[in-house]
């Protein structure tokens, strides 16, 4: 039946091929029973993800190459198998290959469908209990360099479900005049979703035209950082300090003051009960000065109140359907009965009927019926812990797919209304993929439940630990043992920008995975992560305004298991990658980070400190002018991204020595004014990105040289961009990905090369992510 099930598509046919043979051999086995029923029980779990990647078949094209190489380790594998069923208990000598090559087989299975998990969160194809959120970019959407300094209003939905009559009753009170501050209330009813609605209705933009600011208030926000963003969102340059808090006050009344008399709308979302002498100090005396606060709690002394109601039966019933089926997919479910008992359990609350709904699509008719007996079961009265138990229930519901699960769990890791790089989810899972400028954020109650679920057990027993320090404030069970003993495998810290970087120690032999989210200028790594003997993972992500100053760095080269390292909006010391040996280091991510001279020779040659790196991410640097010739020491590198590095105008000759590199991507490096002939070196090269390099007008003649070349992205490059006659002897190269103009170019050449296929995109369509490279 499972196999049947596995045929719908290309990857399911080869997929279901492997189960059916699986099935047919451990029935007469005698030997590999126990490893083949692993793979078969892998194989019938995971089979509903392979429905969700049949509609992914429908929108792109199932020649990729990537999914060939997936579809080919299957087809390998229904070999191997048959190969088994030949051994026979006296064939002693020839057992252990076959066992090496089972587990291996097994191996990619679970990597596989590990990688689909990250990628349906990072998609939205399965968006279960995780809204992904949009792109970051450059300057244009409020960002620079990769940094938010915007206020600007985020998008709303097109068609929200039952929220026009709210709108125009919030409207109307906002609008009324003695009212200078409307607090929309609501325990996850789609408050922000209104709130954004509001900001882009026409009556309020003609209003308030560009004097509109949305910040959104997360717990730990800190004021300072607020008026920064403000002055940066209007273009002026923010004070350089700020002598106390009274002062951050009176340059956010001189600031607002200076748009005077135009009208101004600041709207505060998702601001935390406890926050009322937070939002005291956004009150001011001024004519035509709007607040528009967001909040589970009320608020009542501060005025005028909106409290947003749950949505109706019929408005639930739509948002439902809209999340528990495809646009185009059939809505029929044989009773009725079942869909009314899950929506009315659902209370009218916006979020639980998407995640509920989402945790549904494409589950066969029991799972539904499972789940409306369950929620039934919820009280009738409206409150927030109705909310938290319908969430509950869908969360429930990923006991058996486990991967997922811990995916999602994993989000708590960072703190809320943050955006999430998926690239950072991918590094704590040591998994593989490809996931440049993809983010996810977690809705505050979502990222509240998967934290409940973390701590459901005794710290000392905890898989997670997430610890929240507020100035030097640490944990009562933290200060009260000299050094308490914890065996999770991933350790979050989170810390503000009054945390002094005075570590108590804590023994944590068995952390893998270390997350430390900062805001301080300062901040240096603690001394207990010489004793994490299991550390394969530090990921540091600074959510202050100033970039931040790595301290103790050089304590890394006493972590022995040390994988991965991803650092973001980081000063990282001069010297730092050379005066160290991470011998262990295979990827290492630098996003918004200075990185001035942290390659440059020190006391260690850089072959030396890092003799095992693959993979080398750098983005959004601000000092990156040409990339430092150490790295092109790196023989064993595979994989070499420069993204967004604005000011990076060469790459050195010396880069045609990474003989091993598979993949070099320099995307928007607007700056960069050529290739080096150099690059002909690349002998291994399949992948290579050049998109948006404006400046690039010519490829060199030694690309010809590049025999391996499979992939050229060129999408937004200069429209006077060469090709050299030598592009004619790219033999292997099968996809050219770029826009019209561009795809002028290559007509000429597509009577040449028969099997290049030239595709013209406005946004590229990544399928790294359905094979995993072994690590």
């Amino acid at each position: 039946m499972a196999a049947e099930l596995l045929g719908g598509n290309a990857i399911g046919a080869v997929f279901g091929g492997l189960l059916k043979v699986i099935g047919n051999v451990t029935k007469k086995a005698l030997v590999f029973k126990t490893k083949l029923k692993q793979i078969q029980e892998t194989l019938e779990s995971n089979s509903p993800i392979l429905n969700e990647i049949k509609q992914l078949d429908e929108r792109l094209d199932r020649r990729n190459e990537e999914i060939e190489k997936i579809m080919e380790v299957i087809r390998n594998g229904e070999t191997l198998v048959l190969e088994c069923s030949k051994i026979r208990w006296y064939h002693c000598w020839r057992r252990p290959k076959y066992t090496d090559r089972l587990i291996e087989l097994e191996r990619s299975i679970n990597q596989f469908f590990q990688t689909v998990m990250l990628a349906q969160i990072a998609r939205g194809n399965r968006e279960i209990l995780v809204e992904v959120r949009g792109r970051k970019g450059s300057g244009s959407n409020g960002t620079i360099d990769g940094l938010n300094v915007s206020c600007a209003v985020p998008e709303s939905l097109v068609n929200p479900v039952g929220l026009q009559v709210a709108m125009g009753e919030l409207k109307m009170k906002l609008f009324k005049d003695g009212v200078s501050i409307v607090v929309l209330s609501a325990p996850g009813c789609g408050k922000t979703t209104l709130a954004r609605l509001l900001c882009h209705d026409k009556e309020v933009e003609e209003k308030f035209k560009d004097n509109i600011f949305y910040v959104t208030v997360s717990k730990n926000t800190n004021m300072e950082g607020i008026v920064r963003v403000l002055f940066n969102h209007k273009g002026q340059k923010p004070p350089s300090d700020f002598r106390s808090d009274e002062d951050v006050v009176y340059r956010l009344e001189q600031f607002l003051n200076s748009f005077g008399p135009s009208p101004i709308l600041l709207v505060l979302d998702d601001v935390w009960p406890e926050s009322e002498s937070f939002l005291e100090k956004f009150m001011f005396q001024m004519k035509d000065y709007k607040i528009l606060v967001t909040s589970r709690s009320v608020f009542r002394r501060f005025g005028s109140t909106y409290e947003l109601k749950p949505l109706n039966y019929e408005d639930s019933l739509t948002l439902f359907r809209s999340s528990a089926f495809l646009p185009h997919q059939s809505q029929d479910i044989p009773d009725n009965n079942v869909v009314s008992k899950i929506v009315k359990g659902c209370k009218g609350f916006p979020l639980a009927l998407k995640v509920v709904g989402r945790s549904l699509r494409g589950e066969p008719e029991e799972i539904w019926k499972t789940r409306a007996m369950e929620l039934s079961k919820v009280g009738s009265i409206f409150e927030y812990t109705d909310l938290r138990n319908s969430l509950q229930k869908s969360l429930d519901a990923l006991d058996n797919k486990v991967i997922l699960k811990e995916c999602f769990i994993d989000l708590c890791s960072f703190p809320e209304d943050q955006r999430i790089p998926v690239n950072a989810l991918v590094d704590m899972n040591v998994a593989s993929g490809c996931y440049n400028q993809q983010f996810a954020m977690q809705h505050d109650l979502l990222r509240e439940l998967a934290i409940c679920q973390s701590d459901s057990e005794s710290i000392e027993r905890r898989k997670r630990l997430i610890l929240e320090i507020s100035a030097n404030n640490v944990p009562a069970w933290w200060m009260e043992q000299k050094q308490p003993t914890i065996s999770c495998r991933l350790l979050s810290i989170s810390t503000d920008e009054k945390f002094s970087s005075s570590w108590c120690f804590i023994q944590a032999p068995e952390v893998e995975v270390l997350v430390l989210n900062v805001r301080s200028k300062n901040h240096t790594l603690p001394e207990f992560i010489k004793k994490m003997e299991k550390l394969k993972v530090l990921i540091v992500e600074n959510y202050g305004f100033f970039p931040t100053e790595l301290n103790n760095f050089l304590l890394l080269g006493s972590v022995t298991n040390l994988k991965r390292i991803r650092l973001e909006h980081v000063s990282i010391p001069p010297f730092a990658f050379t005066s160290v040996k991470l011998e262990i280091l295979q990827k290492l991510t630098l996003y918004m980070c200075n990185i001035s001279q942290a390659f440059s020779t020190s006391t260690i040659l850089i072959s030396e400190a890092l003799p095992n790196i693959m993979e080398i991410n750098i983005e959004y640097s601000n000092d990156l002018i040409q990339l430092p010739v150490e790295i092109c020491l790196l023989t064993k590198l595979k994989k070499l991204s420069i993204i967004n590095c604005h000011k990076l105008v060469a790459l050195p000759k010396e880069i045609g020595k990474l003989v091993n590199l598979e993949v070099l991507r320099l995307g928007s490096c607007i700056e960069l004014l050529e290739l080096p002939n150099t690059i002909g070196g690349l002998c291994n090269l399949s992948v290579l990105d050049i998109s948006e390099c404006l400046e690039i007008e010519r490829l060199p003649e030694e690309i010809g040289e590049l025999q391996n070349l499979r992939q050229l992205l060129m999408m937004g490059c200069s429209i006077n961009c060469e090709l050299p006659q030598s592009i004619m002897n790219l033999e292997h190269l099968k996809e050219v990905v770029c826009d019209e103009e561009t795809a002028i170019l290559w007509k000429p050449i597509m009577f040449v090369c028969k099997n290049l296929r030239v595709k013209v995109q406005k946004e590229e369509v990544n399928l790294n992510w359905l094979y995993n490279h072994r690590l």
